[in-house]
């Protein structure tokens, strides 16, 4: 007799509970998709909250939460007779290897970018194929798979990904920094003309950056996450210090604050 892995143990054990959850606890028996959703959400930032601290201890926390929330779906799936844990799984493992032929075929590639391009080709063909049976194949765009509901700049770098996995995209890091020029240049003159096209043109300013970014090999969203942080942490130093000095922030000057936020990036 063998015993069984200690994973499948640990996943059964979960799914035992959020079934006598649902069964037995009236927060959880009264949750659905919708009401679940925000709380994805927030479960989903407080682990990239934690990756970015790179807090290893919370990063298994909240992987712990997110899981809870996938078999909590899953469970809801169950009972409205649409999907089960099961075929949840039995589909993530299927798409993983028809979308790995370099490992589960006889397809080669020379590196990531290569492995990259076959995923979207194969999920092109994917919704191709799927359009044919219901008659919709000519409407099937690449950018498909990108969600609505994503935030802006993080939508910007999944669109940009989509692109290149197509082909669609500069051969030269110089020619992205020229572009970001241009645009820069075509924000200045509409501000000076007072135009009603400056916003336009501030999206094509931050569009052109977050593409250089992704030349750059740097996740933009999460540069501008640490900047944030850093302003944060400095604002906070200027408003500790200058209390400490019986001051009022609001009353003073720039240039008394000033000091303090040089104070703040020496210490």
């Amino acid at each position: 007799m063998t015993l069984m892995d200690p994973r499948a143990s640990a996943f059964l054990r979960l799914l035992k509970i959020m079934d006598e959850l649902r069964e037995q606890c009236p927060w959880d028996r009264k949750q659905t998709m919708e009401t679940l959703r925000p709380l994805t959400i927030e479960e989903t930032y407080e682990l990239g909250d934690a990756i970015l601290k790179n807090d290893l201890a919370e990063v298994r926390k909240e992987l712990g939460d997110m899981l809870l929330h996938m078999v909590f779906y899953a469970r809801i799936g169950q009972e409205k007779g649409a999907f089960t844990i099961t075929e949840v799984l039995d589909g993530i493992c299927e798409k993983l290897i028809h979308r790995h032929p370099h490992i589960y075929g006889d397809v080669k590639v020379k590196d990531d970018e290569e492995v990259k391009a076959n995923w979207e080709r194969i999920k092109l063909e994917e919704k191709a194929k799927a359009g044919h049976s219901s008659g919709d194949a000519a409407n099937i765009s690449v950018l498909e798979g990108v969600p609505r509901g994503l935030p802006s700049l993080v939508k910007a770098i999944r669109i940009q990904d989509k692109a290149r996995g197509v082909g669609f995209d500069w051969e030269h890091r110089e020619q992205v920094w020229d572009k970001v020029h241009e645009e820069l240049d075509e924000l200045k003159h509409e501000v000076a003309a007072g135009s009603d096209k400056q916003a336009e043109e501030l999206g094509d300013v931050l569009f052109s950056i977050v593409n250089y970014a992704r030349f750059l090999g740097i996740d933009p969203d999460e540069a501008l996450e640490r900047t944030n942080r850093k302003f944060i942490k400095r604002f906070q130093f200027l408003e500790r210090e200058s209390r400490k000095d019986g001051k009022v922030l609001g009353e003073m000057s720039l240039a008394e604050m000033d000091a303090y936020w040089d104070r703040a990036k020496r210490e």
